[in-house]
């Protein structure tokens, strides 16, 4: 009887370490493959991009089509133009009338660029919460919806129609020369980068954002 319990005692003990440890194990590991973790830019916070840190992604050749396997972006073309002079890379666009906009025509008020396409299925389950945040925050920040126009995957017209049949309402515009696309290394998307009223980069994410990633990007615009 005394060994029954004496075994019993053992197993209830080592149940226990191990609850112990994995949950130790869960802590310490959960916030390292974070999906959608910020990476915030300058300062002796920066971080390097990693594989990490990149959540539910599909990868694009930023010279027209999809490539089968991901490209590393872990030092993109962004992070080395704002280095130099401290602000996030200029480009053109155009909106949904054909109208020409560059990205510092938005300085006064902070900016959210995020790249896109409708093909793109991490890009849409992120749209309902860019929608939601474009609602509550439209008149404080400017919403940049870029979508990457290839020409042959997608074109201005298929971005249009998904954007109307979902009834979507965030500004959307073009990159038709992959201009944008290329300056922010964006051969994975969505990829979604937050920019200070004076046109300075403050963090971005890689891969699809859920709510809770957005409104952490909002809040370091509007503090």
């Amino acid at each position: 009887m005394k060994k029954q319990q004496i075994k019993l005692i053992i197993a209830v003990a080592a149940l226990v370490i191990l609850i112990i440890v994995a949950s130790v194990l869960y802590a310490r590991l959960g916030d390292r493959y974070k999906p959608n973790s910020l990476i915030t830019q300058g300062g002796s916070d920066t971080k390097t991009p990693v594989q990490d840190e990149i959540g539910d992604t599909v990868t694009v050749d930023l010279s027209g089509g999809e490539t089968d396997a991901p490209e590393d972006t872990s030092e993109t073309s962004a992070e080395t133009e704002s280095e130099d002079n401290g602000l996030a890379p200029d480009f053109s666009m155009a909106d949904r009338e054909g109208n020409s906009f560059k990205l510092s025509d938005f300085r006064g008020k902070p900016v959210i660029l995020n790249f896109w396409a409708s093909w793109c299925p991490p890009c849409k389950s992120e749209m309902p919460d860019f929608e939601s945040a474009y609602k509550e925050y439209g008149e404080d920040i400017n919403f940049i919806m870029l979508n990457v126009t290839d020409g042959s995957r997608e074109t201005v017209e298929t971005a249009k129609s998904f954007i109307e049949s979902a009834g979507y309402t965030f500004p959307v515009y073009f990159d038709t020369g992959l201009e944008g696309s290329i300056a922010y290394g964006a051969s994975s998307i969505p990829m979604t980068f937050f920019i200070d009223a004076e046109g300075k980069m403050v963090a971005y994410g890689m891969g699809m954002l859920d709510a809770s990633s957005l409104a952490q990007g909002i809040g370091m615009l509007l503090e």
